[in-house]
This record gives structure tokens, C-alpha cells and sequence, in this order.
């Protein structure tokens, strides 16, 4: 593999899922069974791209609008993509709502899985049979809060029962203004919760995205991030090479962990190192061996 590595986020048309959390623009929606089929044909493609793209080191990451493990080519795309040589990490947002028997049959060292704990959702002893199974089956995965502050508590209660090596991210909730307490809070359970709670200004400073990491649409579309519009190739002419360059970015800021973590000043590739795209740290237990919510 002569060409370097390269990180993929992808996105098809779902949007459906089956939580009802009020601070998503897409909790509930039900997707009609031709968007349904359109999302398992794109994905289908995109997993025969994969699979036919071997002159890279590929890391793919499934941003769904929706859920997309309740979705059967979902989860069998995983595993497939698991199994691929080339392939260094495949892994998917999720609120794990499904099922998690399947990675019994992916390859545990590749299949990751970025889950998010939404209580009001879901019980959390139920959250937290779900991440048991996955410590079974030697899953990496990392368990996320949105930090509102009816949250705090049960994110707390979360820290305490799972294991320490289990990195708990938080994400600042959109539109909260955090008092220097409330930051202080969070950040005792998340370090790295400064990094979420501002935006980072962003227009001018290099970036990875465009360059070693992309943004592909179920289509094939490419951009160059999930934030900046306008495409740079497409996935299937094979036109988004001539495209990777180095980048600035034109925004002012960047306020999502998925696209922030890719501008280079900020240096977080070596933060994640090989569980950035499941949201692990690096030596994740470093993190929360002295915090009062693991003992």
C-alpha cells in the first residue's frame, strides 16, 4: 500500500431512529421503505469501494443522521469491513439500542463502536447490560453524554459503574452557556470536556480534512468535512485523489468533535491516536483512575 492513510466519514440518506431525545432535530423520524432501500444500496456501494480501495490504509467512521445498528446492512457491513487487511478501524455512532451479539462474528481488533448514553431514553442499568456485553466480547468502545445539566447526575452514576479503561466523553449541549461550576463539573468527568465547550476558531488553521480525512455522502459525493459544503470529488470516479491537498479551513469556527478534531493546531490525532474515530483517548484509563467516580 503505497498511498498514505486515509480517514472516511460517511453518510447515506437515513435519518430514522428510535429514540425521541428533544435536543436531536431527527429523534423519531421513520424513513419510508424506498429511502430505506436507496440507504442499503449506498451502503452496499460504499462497502464495495471499500473493499476495493487497497492501496491505502483505510479508518471509516458511520455518522448517521439516524440509528443505524437497528438496520441489518448496517451491521453485516461492519463485520465485512472488519475482516478487510487494508482496513485499520471501522466504526459507527450509535445510542445502542440494538443488539450487539453480531460482533461476535467481526473482527474485534478493527469493529468499534462510539455509543451515546440519552437518559430519558433508556434505562441506564439497560445502558449498562449493553456496554457489558461488548467488555465480553472485547469490543473498544467509548460511552458519551450530552452535558445538560438535568444530566449530570446520571453521567456521574454512569462514571462510577463502568469500567475505568471505558473513556466517558461529554459533548457541551447546543445553546448551554456553562458557568466556570458547571465547566468544572463536567470536566471532572471528561478531561477533555474543554475541548467540546467552546468553539474553536477555525478560519485560516490547517486542517487534515481534504487532505487525509474526508467526508463522503451516500451518493459517493465527497467533501472535505461534514461542515464545510461543496464537493471535492466523488468517491466513485475516482476524482476525489487529484483533490487531497493540504488545507485551511474556511470557517469561522468549529464546534463538533468530529470536525475539530482534525485541525491540526489543536493536535488531537495524537490525543485519539488510534481510537479517533470511536472517541477513545489514549490510555483512556489514565483519565479516570483518579476521579472520585470510579472508586
Amino acid at each position: 500500500m503505497s498511498g498514505p492513510a486515509l480517514y472516511v466519514l460517511y453518510r447515506g440518506p437515513l435519518t430514522s431512529c428510535n429514540y425521541d431525545c428533544p435536543y436531536c432535530p431527527f429523534a423519531k423520524r421513520v424513513d419510508p421503505p424506498e429511502l430505506l432501500r436507496a440507504d442499503r444500496a449506498a451502503l452496499h456501494r460504499f462497502a464495495d469501494w471499500v473493499a476495493a480501495t487497497i492501496d491505502r490504509r483505510l479508518s471509516i467512521l458511520f455518522t448517521p443522521w439516524g440509528e443505524g445498528l437497528t438496520r441489518s446492512w448496517y451491521r453485516e457491513t461492519i463485520t465485512r469491513l472488519s475482516h478487510l487487511p487494508h482496513v485499520d478501524r471501522v466504526a459507527i455512532q450509535t445510542n445502542l439500542a440494538a443488539r450487539t451479539g453480531w460482533l461476535a462474528d467481526a473482527d474485534r481488533d478493527t469493529a468499534a463502536l462510539w455509543t451515546t448514553y440519552h437518559p430519558g431514553q433508556v434505562g441506564r442499568d439497560r445502558f449498562l447490560a449493553r456496554c457489558r456485553e461488548l467488555d465480553a466480547l472485547g469490543v473498544r468502545y467509548s460511552v458519551g453524554v450530552v452535558g445538560l445539566p438535568a444530566h449530570l447526575d446520571e453521567a456521574r452514576a454512569l462514571r462510577a459503574l463502568l469500567p475505568p479503561h471505558v473513556y466517558l466523553w461529554v459533548n457541551a449541549a447546543d445553546g448551554h452557556v456553562y458557568t466556570a461550576d458547571e465547566e468544572a463539573a463536567w470536566t471532572a468527568l471528561d478531561p477533555r470536556f474543554g475541548d467540546s465547550v467552546r468553539p474553536h476558531p477555525s478560519r485560516g488553521l490547517p486542517c487534515h480534512a481534504g487532505e487525509t480525512a474526508i467526508s463522503v455522502l451516500g451518493d459517493g459525493t465527497v467533501r472535505r468535512c461534514h461542515f464545510v459544503d461543496g464537493a471535492i470529488g466523488n468517491l466513485y470516479d475516482g476524482t476525489w485523489r487529484a483533490a487531497l491537498k493540504p488545507r485551511t479551513c474556511p470557517n469561522v469556527a468549529c464546534d463538533c468533535h468530529i470536525g475539530y478534531v482534525h485541525l491540526k493546531p489543536l493536535g488531537l490525532r495524537d490525543v485519539y491516536r488510534d481510537g479517533l474515530m470511536e472517541r477513545v483517548v489514549h490510555r483512556a484509563e489514565e483519565f479516570t483512575r483518579g476521579s472520585i467516580y470510579t472508586h
